[in-house]
């Protein structure tokens, strides 16, 4: 393991040229700001923050945040608008957009590196005010706790993390960010002891101290707020895949952890897949991302209670127009009938009323050996395609979040299969038909 470690280090670190480069576009970017915060009483500083501050960023891949501090009773309305004048203002050369957290903040790009200006209050340890306020004490808390080492550590986990594609905290993705990966290098002290730890970690363990019960799979605590679980942003499949990926590569460890490994598609299952296709208007990609994931989860529900059988799901957007909800199903058509469990013969009204409904509307009605009263009944839909294409004519405001009603009223596409997709969609929506690549690191 050491071995690999070490070859890896060495592709990890930023050159003495990147530094350089990198620290350019910073002051750059820095600067430009600064003249635009000197017109605004509210706002009493900025700082640099994040990887960059830390120095845990990665030599090919590098986000500078620049913190803007906002004086504590600047209202919530002038905060953001305030914010996002400077934010524009300052990366006009360089298309700024807005992105969304808790509060906006804005986002450009400049000579291939994100430049990010995100707005805090300047308070004290847990009177937090907006989400962003607690950055600054992450860079400082870091930048002294971190060793040369550790720091190392930390972009070696990055990699690790990205190779197997659980890393990044945006709703899209629901993964580990940079400042978890910081809090799991500190708290063990080495990327190979948190190998090693991770491989035998118990379900609800806490990593760090708190005196509060969370309800997560894994708990990890935020350094600088005891009451804040780290892990509560992180989906439950990306923290399976990670303890996974840990124990694999502690039995066997081979340089292959930190490339991309191809799922396997297992393209006899395509027409068990089912696709929903819209257009949006624009918005924030924090903000589509979050409505088509509770779409999905939505419309997986109307599939299960139509007795269709979701055996995964997922949402993607090109994040300009497009969005696709994708749907694995045991199968895309189902028997006309289906078995209803009523009330037990015990329970008289119930029972007196499920049986006269029953006989009427039911196919057949009879006792089971569970001493309920059981019906068969016809279903009113077989074919899950035709099933979602009246569901979403008839019921969008049942089956979408609000957000989404109007795109949907614009039309949509539902398809079985694969052939009305284009080959970049077919490589997303095989990962539903795929063995995942971290499974194949058992092999």
């Amino acid at each position: 393991m050491k071995k690999i470690i070490s070859n890896i280090m060495k592709n990890v670190i930023p050159t003495k040229t990147a530094e350089k480069s990198k620290k350019q576009i910073a002051e750059s970017a820095l600067k430009l700001v600064k003249n635009e915060i000197e017109k605004f009483p509210e706002i009493i500083g900025l700082e640099f923050g994040g990887s960059f501050a830390k120095g845990t960023w990665l030599s090919k891949d590098a986000d500078v945040d620049i913190f803007v501090r906002f004086k504590k009773s600047t209202s919530e309305e002038k905060f953001e608008r305030i914010s996002k004048k400077i934010g524009f203002d300052s990366l006009k050369k360089f298309s700024p957009y807005v992105r969304y957290s808790e509060h906006p903040y804005v986002e450009a790009k400049m000579k291939d590196t994100k430049i990010n200006v995100v707005p805090f209050y300047d308070v004290k340890v847990r009177e937090w005010k907006s989400a962003a306020d607690r950055s600054p004490f992450h860079t400082k808390f870091m930048s002294k706790s971190l060793t040369p080492k550790m720091r190392d550590d930390v972009r070696i986990l990055k990699t690790f993390l990205k190779a197997n594609q659980i890393y990044g905290a945006e709703i899209a993705k629901q993964g580990f960010s940079g400042y978890v990966s910081e809090v799991l290098i500190l708290h063990f002290g080495s990327f190979e002891n948190m190998i090693k730890s991770i491989s035998k970690i118990e379900e609800n363990q806490v990593i760090g101290k708190t005196s509060k019960k969370f309800d997560t799979s894994l708990v990890i605590i935020d350094p600088i707020d005891s009451n804040r679980n780290l892990a509560a942003a992180i989906s439950d499949e990306n923290i399976g895949k990670f303890i996974l990926v840990c124990r694999a590569f502690k039995e066997n460890p081979k340089i292959e952890f930190f490339k991309n490994k191809k799922s396997k598609i297992a393209t006899k299952h395509w027409e068990n897949l089912l696709s929903i296709k819209f257009n949006f208007k624009t918005r924030s990609p924090d903000i589509i991302w979050g409505q088509i994931k509770r779409a999905t989860s939505s419309l997986s529900t109307q599939l299960e209670l139509a007795g269709f059988t979701v055996l995964r799901s997922k949402a993607f957007t090109d994040q300009q127009k497009d969005v696709y909800l994708f749907f694995f199903l045991e199968s895309t058509k189902i028997s006309d009938l289906r078995v209803k469990n009523g009330p037990e013969f015990f329970r008289e009204g119930s029972s007196k009323s499920f049986i006269s409904k029953n006989l009427s509307d039911g196919e057949l009605i009879w006792l089971g050996k569970n001493k309920k009263i059981i019906s068969l009944e016809k279903r009113q839909h077989t074919d899950a395609g035709k099933f979602m294409t009246k569901f979403l004519k008839d019921n969008p405001q049942t089956g979408v979040p609000k957000g989404l009603e109007s795109d949907f009223k614009r039309g949509f596409k539902i398809s079985i299969g694969k052939k009305r997709l284009s080959k970049s969609i077919k490589e997303v929506a095989g990962e539903l038909i795929s063995t995942d690549g971290t499974f194949l690191h058992f092999n």
